[in-house]
């Protein structure tokens, strides 16, 4: 009987803890971030989302460098500076005390944030066995989804609870050092230390070879960006559900659960495309479910409720699916040298597409409402969808390395 090399090693494990803390941190204040702006800076729908779009804009900016300097600098040393950078970010909500300050530090944590997730998933593959690669960056996928639903889900709850906002920074702080503590611990494989001394080219900062996987990624990041930061304000204002924004992200996370039992066995297949497909579909039916019930049944309290938490079941089923599959795919098409500078490019155009829907939700929902807004979701995820069965599918397949 052949010999399975383990996957469950204690560095990779530590890893995924400290990628579950860094997101953690992250969007434990997502979805209050929208409330916090309206109730303490009187904020417009349109600022809003000018705001909270800012970290995306340096966010793209670095991740494609840090790709290059994680592929090319001792990666423990590149991954605790990101890290003490990302963590110390915090501090700087806890001090903003006008939305001019709040804006510089929110876009300013894009930085660190965009460094840290490359660094972070770069070092998880160079701790997996070569055999369990696949299955292994599935895994730690779910790290990440997993703290973006549970973590607003949490802060929404502590928020009910407290009422501060303090506290929430707070927490987020505490939580980004014991991340970055975590990691600290981190043993990396001597060969990983290299110094790239190649030529500069574009492909060490953008993966052109994945170019059509990282468009199609945008699509899908898009939906998620209007979900995530205007869930809890159009629950509000729009379906009277005030209380339901932390069920809603809990129900989310239970999806990305059962999508790991789902697909694991087609991810360790290397099934990466049959994968990605089944969670597009699923997604697109969610998103579309969310928008259209409480539309169509607009004196249906049940049928409002259906759509709304359906949807979550439905879109993190869908998320859990299809992101590690998207990530393997992008990683699969490049040459080993190139790991950050792949885990950079999907990131990349995850946070184009989350950026790109931050910003249009608010301006669309200031000039045409919430509902207008999310039907928007609904048609970007489904040309997402169109595209990677006409053409993303095909393009992987003919550049899979693997």
């Amino acid at each position: 009987m052949e010999h399975k090399e383990r996957l469950w090693n204690k560095n990779y494990c530590k890893v995924m803890t400290a990628n579950f803390t860094l997101f953690f941190a992250f969007y434990v204040l997502g979805p209050l971030l929208p409330v916090y702006l309206s109730e303490h800076f009187h904020a417009t729908k349109d600022i809003i989302g000018l705001v909270l779009s800012g970290y995306t804009i340096v966010t793209m900016v670095v991740r494609p460098f840090s790709g290059y300097f994680v592929d090319s600098f001792p990666r423990k040393k590149v991954l605790m500076i990101c890290f003490a950078a990302f963590a110390v970010c915090f501090a700087g909500y806890l001090t903003a005390s006008t939305l001019l300050l709040f804006t510089i530090v929110r876009t300013l944590h894009g930085g660190p944030f965009g460094a840290i997730t490359v660094a972070n998933s770069t070092v998880a593959i160079d701790v997996l066995p070569s055999s369990r690669r696949t299955e292994g960056i599935g895994y730690y996928g779910l790290s990440n989804n997993l703290a973006m639903a549970i973590a607003p889900t949490i802060g929404i709850y502590l928020y009910q609870y407290t009422g501060s906002f303090e506290f929430l920074f707070w927490l987020a702080l505490i939580v980004a050092f014991a991340g970055m503590a975590v990691d600290a611990t981190v043993s990396l494989p001597q060969k990983t230390i290299v110094m790239n001394k190649s030529k500069l080219s574009l492909d060490r900062f953008f993966l052109t070879r994945g170019w059509l996987i990282g468009v199609n990624m945008i699509a899908f990041g898009f939906s998620f960006g209007v979900l995530s930061n205007y869930l809890a304000i159009y629950g509000k204002e729009e379906l009277g559900i005030t209380g339901g924004t932390g069920t809603y992200f809990l129900l989310c996370s239970v999806g990305l659960i059962l999508s790991r039992i789902q697909g694991g066995k087609a991810l360790r297949k290397g099934r990466l495309t049959h994968n990605a497909g089944e969670g597009i579909l699923i997604s697109l039916i969610g998103y579309t479910l969310f928008i259209a019930m409480p539309t169509l049944f607009p004196d249906s309290p049940a049928a409002v409720w259906i759509g709304y938490y359906g949807s979550a079941c439905l879109i993190g089923l869908g998320n859990g699916h299809l992101w590690p599959a998207f990530q393997n795919m992008t990683i699969n098409v490049a040459q080993n040298s190139q790991r950050g500078t792949a885990n950079s490019t999907i990131l990349i155009s995850w946070d184009i597409g989350m950026g790109l829907g931050i910003l249009a939700g608010g301006v669309i929902a200031e000039l045409f409402g919430y509902d207008m807004a999310f039907w928007t979701v609904a048609i970007v995820n489904a040309v997402g969808t169109l595209t990677f069965f006409a053409f993303t599918r095909q393009f992987f397949q003919k550049r899979n390395l693997y």
